[in-house]
């Protein structure tokens, strides 16, 4: 096993205007996020909309600049890096887009879909591309007469096959998933995961997989980190995550999660209240004015994301406020 991506502190903040007679307002849609990426492993993200994961993908696939913080890619830095190093960089990592309607152009028939980010970023051949874009569509389970068709005469679950065999077109080391399946029928969702999973064990890609929905999460990852308004609450293994999870959000998260088992009942846990606004978050622990247990200190201070057991928690909660004072 080897690392291919690490994120130290990675952070993404936006300025936004507030009118001709009022100061920009600042947006930390993402706060601080460490995590690694192994070949052959799934880090699954997971939160409500808003909570920072879409950011997250745009910076781990290089569609921006973090404001702060450290990305670090095969080794190479990309913050600060020059753009011939970005250009190399970039082929590595891949992103397969949530709607398989909207990712393909219309008018682009599928096999030169295929072709063109080997035509952009390589020096091969027509045949040489065409016949890498026909294996590509086989191990996607494409059928060949595919190739000269155009997006809307596929159905959804066939066009995220064709979203994902464009994204491997580059051989890249890294593909960040986000929402694969959440528009598709749930049966067609199973089809496609267990594609992603056998692509990752015979390619050894390592994932990034952003989800909401956690049953996907459960069945698919290999760690998982939950995100509450820019900012890491609970980081760890996924069986450590879904058996014994230690922030309230996640436990609030886990209790709306649908069980197959009806023998198996859990106390569902209903939070109070609206999602704060990211332009003007509460205090302390961005969670408090909705956290069932939140005590004073809450109030007032940022938890830091500290090593409970096999997790990593940001809770005063869980770990005592001495314990936050001496990470301090």
């Amino acid at each position: 096993m080897s690392m291919v991506l690490t994120a130290r502190n990675l952070a993404r903040y936006y300025s936004v205007s507030r009118g001709a007679f009022a100061q920009p307002a600042t947006l930390k849609a993402l706060d601080g996020a460490s995590f690694t990426l192994d070949r052959g492993k799934t880090l699954a993200v997971v939160g409500e909309s808003g909570c920072g994961k879409s950011t997250l993908a745009r910076l781990v696939t290089m569609i921006e600049q973090p404001t702060s913080g450290s990305l670090a890619i095969a080794g190479e830095e990309i913050v600060g890096a020059s753009a011939a190093t970005l250009r190399v960089l970039r082929p590595k990592v891949q992103i397969v887009f949530q709607n398989p309607y909207g990712s393909l152009n219309p008018r682009q028939k599928i096999g030169h879909a295929l072709e063109e980010p080997l035509l952009v970023n390589t020096a091969m051949g027509r045949v040489e591309r065409t016949a890498k874009a026909r294996a590509m569509m086989a191990s996607v389970g494409l059928r060949p007469e595919h190739y000269d068709r155009y997006p809307h005469m596929f159905s959804g679950g066939q066009r995220q096959r064709i979203a994902i065999a464009r994204a491997l077109m580059l051989d890249p080391e890294v593909l960040v998933l986000d929402e694969p399946v959440s528009a598709l029928d749930v049966s067609i969702q199973a089809q496609v995961l267990n594609l992603i999973a056998e692509l990752q064990d015979r390619l050894q890609l390592a994932y990034l997989f952003i989800s909401h929905d956690l049953s996907v999460v459960k069945h698919i990852a290999n760690d998982v980190m939950v995100m509450y308004l820019g900012r890491v609450v609970e980081q760890g293994p996924r069986q450590a995550i879904f058996d014994t999870p230690q922030h309230p959000y996640t436990q609030a998260l886990l209790s709306a999660t649908p069980q197959p088992d009806p023998s198996r009942k859990r106390d569902r846990i209903v939070l109070k209240g609206e999602l704060p606004s990211p332009l003007a978050p509460p205090s302390g622990c961005t969670f408090h004015p909705r956290c069932p247990i939140a005590m004073e200190i809450c109030r007032s201070r940022n938890p830091a994301l500290l090593a409970h057991g096999p997790n990593l928690v940001a809770c005063h909660a869980v770990n005592p406020p001495e314990q936050q004072s001496r990470a301090a």
